[in-house]
């Protein structure tokens, strides 16, 4: 039962990174298809606070470190900027929710919405590498002996797209869209989506190796601590 359990809280990690890197190209689907990604990922994200609602409930329990600090205020800020984006993006919805129309509230939420979109990318993807241990496990298990060559390998593989995410954050001015000195995103039509999406993974690699990297030395810290005033 908890295997199965812990498989479907995965399944769902996964579908909502899939939703999060389709809803960043917008109208290179479709604004019906943006709204309605947006509607899995909202049900994705209330599906991942049921199942994780004991970690909600002991939030008020036991000691704190710096990593659980960390983890406690990415979770937190990931909150308030998806319900930023839901509220938003219904304003502004043309289809699903286009009954819905409040008068003088249309660029309030549009820029909220590309706020929240921006920021949301760089809070989920560091909170998919503070957990991405989890993934290392689970990956460690198809083998049955440990493998020097294969761990440096897949770290090689890691730092390579995180190096080339780094590229991407760039020349995709990702940075501006976070400050909003930019307040509209500019979709080069003639290449496609598929060069967007991959950049983007790359971003979210990129950020998320940067999030696995100080939760490990979040941990050590902690662990020295602890070590120190014992």
């Amino acid at each position: 039962m908890k295997n199965k359990r812990f498989t479907v809280k995965i399944l769902i990690d996964i579908g909502m990174t899939i939703c999060l890197l389709l809803l960043m190209p917008y109208s290179l689907l479709s604004e019906t298809a943006h709204e309605w990604i947006g509607m899995v990922m909202l049900l994705l994200f209330i599906l991942h606070h049921i199942l994780n609602h004991k970690w909600l409930t002991s939030i008020s329990k036991g000691k704190y470190n710096a990593f659980r600090i960390t983890q406690t205020v990415l979770v937190i800020m990931m909150f308030i900027l998806m319900m930023g984006s839901m509220i938003s993006g219904i304003l502004l919805s043309n289809y699903i929710f286009k009954w819905i129309k409040i008068s003088g509230t249309y660029m309030t939420a549009r820029q909220i919405h590309m706020f929240c979109a921006y920021w949301g990318l760089v809070v989920m993807s560091l909170h998919l590498g503070f957990h991405w241990n989890i993934v290392v496990a689970m990956a460690g298990r198809l083998w049955e002996h440990p493998s020097v060559i294969r761990t440096w390998a897949a770290r090689s593989v890691a730092t390579t797209i995180a190096g080339y995410g780094l590229y991407a954050f760039y020349r995709r001015q990702i940075g501006d869209y976070l400050i909003m000195r930019m307040h509209f995103v500019f979709y080069d039509y003639e290449k496609g989506i598929f060069p967007f999406l991959l950049d983007y993974l790359a971003v979210m690699i990129l950020i998320a190796f940067i999030g696995y990297y100080s939760g490990v030395f979040l941990k050590k810290t902690g662990k020295g601590k602890r070590k120190g005033s014992y």
